[in-house]
């Protein structure tokens, strides 16, 4: 049975940041993800966790300058040490949240780097950071970005990310799956979601167009979650996308699989 969690970047916006884990709590979610947790202290995070009895289930490495329009700094040449700053500080938020896995944001490739020296930044900044999430016991993944809501991100096909976890060489590196994304950039999302099921320890959703709940577009979901459950999934499924009018109202979609879970 697909377990799903709340992503409180985008989901009860309707409310502060620190009270939507009650409010997903009462939806009936288990777990929660969001982009980043370092502007709150960590202390006050893990309490509000264990208040709900909600696991973190992913957040994302520190991505640069995000208010400033950058995405991820990992294919970034000359800010290595800031990228391994950041590995640093997200094992520290990942263990105390108790949070098993952290995305890492490849980012905006700069207008006049080659892809190539792109691609090499990436792979070298990845492994560094795979052994040191090793030994935290957190996984790595990876997420391929559509090119349309977020143009020049380095990281769009599955394939592209795949080709970039063999090169890196490591035991502790994953394919993130966002539907939403790949639905875009590649369809074909039960087959693709089966092929590489052993490297995807957890995927997102929204529905296309729009971004918004299931059943909202042109993805068929009961399909798919049902192609999920009997292939053998056993991760989380993240509800990333933006509620057409409110978070509750656009709730219907998942009440059945929270109710049979």
């Amino acid at each position: 049975m697909p377990k799903f969690c709340a992503n409180l970047t985008m989901l009860f916006n309707e409310v502060p940041f620190m009270e939507r884990f009650a409010a997903a709590a009462k939806a009936g979610f288990k777990g929660v993800e969001y982009l980043f947790p370092y502007e709150y202290d960590k202390n006050a995070l893990v309490d509000v966790l264990n208040q709900h009895q909600l696991t973190q289930v992913l957040h994302n490495l520190p991505a640069g300058n995000w208010a400033g329009g950058e995405r991820g700094i990992a294919c970034h040449p000359r800010r290595e040490t800031e990228f391994r700053e950041g590995v640093e500080r997200t094992i520290e938020y990942a263990t105390a949240l108790g949070c098993k896995q952290v995305n890492c944001l490849a980012g905006i490739r700069p207008t006049r780097l080659d892809p190539i020296n792109a691609r090499e930044t990436f792979i070298n900044n990845l492994q560094y950071a795979a052994p040191k999430f090793r030994e935290a016991g957190i996984k790595l993944l990876i997420e391929p970005i559509n090119t349309r809501d977020i143009p020049g991100f380095f990281l769009n096909y599955s394939q592209q990310a795949l080709d970039i976890i063999k090169a890196v060489g490591s035991d502790n590196l994953f394919l993130q799956y966002d539907i939403y994304h790949m639905q875009i950039m590649e369809g074909d999302l039960a087959r693709g979601i089966e092929a590489n099921l052993a490297l995807i320890p957890h995927m997102q959703l929204a529905d296309n167009p729009g971004r918004h709940e299931p059943g909202s577009g042109e993805i068929n979901f009961p399909f798919l979650f049902r192609h999920i459950d009997r292939i053998g999934y056993q991760g989380w499924i993240g509800c990333e996308y933006k509620p057409a009018t409110t978070t509750a109202a656009g709730l219907g979609w998942i009440k059945p699989w929270l109710a049979a879970a």
